[in-house]
């Protein structure tokens, strides 16, 4: 969204400026990109390895909605990717900012796809449970009745708007985050200005919007997947219920420790009084519940960064009237850090929402008044596959991605000193570090 915008710009205004910002940031997506596939990928292949039972059951489901995502997202991403990584001086602007957004909107509808295979683990719909037979064993397949229903099952809208949200709070405070380190060191100002201003608008509509979205998504969750909410505030008995901003749990005791609780919070958000009982993790067998710490604390941690965003960016509105904000270091440092936040944000709304629906890899569903079964985490695993191959093959993922790691922070770091063009000169790192603009040696380059 921010390499659009600034095309866009460059558009209008015919500012080259503006062209050197946009290549800045397609070589910071290129990275981005590339190292996105590599890790990726790896995933396929684990849906047939470790789990092969769990393949056999969602098979059907997911091979549709995984064709989809390659077909209408995959190929326009990629294919568009060429020309907006190579196309600079082989196609025209509008051609070049065309391909931009086809590639903004390849994400997206790549997203929408990727939510909506994980939206139907969560709450499936559109779909019958056969009887197929594997290597002479019988086994259970889950096989799509109706193919709009699967889509729109009903948590795919919601949890796509809060995911796509969640990438623009990231992208916009990526954008803040580089442009305000310019701005501390003195170099690429006028660049670091233009882009922060964007960074910073998409940061704040976002924060924003993140809220009203989350809130909607926890009210879907309080009646499709109540163990989940229950989890996320260790709400161990069912009856009214409250927030609690932080806490330590504990299901020994059914407590949480050395929390803080709003009472009747939770009620109120969920069902609109502060006295409606809200469903606790007493009303599941143990063996259906999740282990409610990490859970509980993913959560927190999501909601209260949101929190934090909103905070921060409505607090700097002042500070950006008359530019203000471009000259006060202490809160640049906190912009230039915040793009952290952002990441642990988004990995820890994952982790809420993945380790809350266990014991299932698909959850039990209730189909036109019929319940239907769902599949255990444990009973999705491929039954060849033991420990010790899981072990050694997580540790030579982990070397590869911890080279793969190294080499990208070694390549953002080049970006980044590298900076963007200014005036058709690429500024050199000389001046990097040594932002007073006196000459360098070789050695100091």
């Amino acid at each position: 969204m921010v390499m659009v915008i600034i095309e866009i710009m460059w558009l209008r205004s015919g500012d080259i400026t503006w062209k050197h910002a946009a290549r800045f940031w397609t070589r910071i997506f290129a990275i981005n990109f590339a190292l996105g596939v590599a890790t990726g990928i790896v995933m396929e292949f684990e849906f047939g390895t470790n789990w092969a039972a769990y393949s056999t059951f969602v098979g059907d489901v997911f091979g549709s909605a995984l064709a989809a995502e390659g077909i209408f997202a995959f190929f326009l991403e990629s294919g568009f990717l060429a020309v907006l990584v190579f196309g600079w001086d082989r196609v025209g602007p509008k051609f070049h900012c065309f391909s931009t957004l086809m590639v903004f909107l390849g994400s997206c509808f790549s997203a929408v796809w990727i939510v909506v295979a994980n939206s139907w683990q969560q709450t499936p719909a559109g779909y019958h449970i056969v009887e197929t037979i594997v290597g002479g064993a019988p086994m259970l397949r889950a096989e799509i009745t109706d193919f709009w229903e699967m889509v729109f099952n009903p948590s795919s809208t919601i949890r796509l708007t809060h995911t796509l949200i969640g990438c623009m709070i990231m992208g916009g405070f990526a954008a803040c985050s580089v442009s305000a380190f310019y701005l501390l060191k003195g170099i690429h100002e006028k660049f670091a200005k233009r882009c922060f201003v964007i960074g910073f608008v998409i940061a704040t509509i976002f924060s924003l919007t993140a809220l009203g979205t989350g809130h909607f998504q926890a009210k879907k969750v309080a009646f499709t997947q109540p163990a989940k909410l229950a989890a996320f505030e260790a709400h161990y008995e069912t009856g009214p219920a409250g927030i609690h901003l932080w806490g330590w749990p504990n299901s020994e005791t059914q407590t949480v420790e050395g929390g803080l609780v709003i009472p009747g919070m939770l009620s109120l958000l969920v069902h609109g009084n502060t006295s409606t009982p809200v469903t606790g993790l007493d009303a599941f067998p143990e063996e259906d519940r999740p282990n409610v710490w990490l859970p509980f604390q993913a959560f927190h941690i999501m909601v209260g960064f949101c929190f934090i965003f909103i905070l921060l960016t409505l607090g700097s509105l002042f500070y950006m009237k008359g530019g203000k904000i471009f000259k006060t270091r202490w809160l640049l440092w906190i912009y230039t850090y915040m793009f952290l936040g952002a990441i642990i944000t988004n990995q820890a709304g994952w982790i809420a929402a993945e380790t809350g629906r266990q014991p299932w890899v698909v959850y039990p569903s209730v189909q036109h008044g019929v319940s239907m079964a769902g599949l255990r985490t444990s009973d999705g695993l491929s039954d060849v596959v033991v420990a010790s191959q899981v072990a050694w093959s997580i540790a030579l993922f982990a070397l590869i991605y911890g080279l793969l790691f190294c080499i990208w922070v070694y390549v953002i770091k080049r970006i980044i000193q590298d900076g963007p063009l200014e005036d058709g000169v690429e500024i050199s790192r000389a001046s990097f570090f040594n932002p007073s603009g006196k000459k360098g040696s070789s050695k100091d380059v």
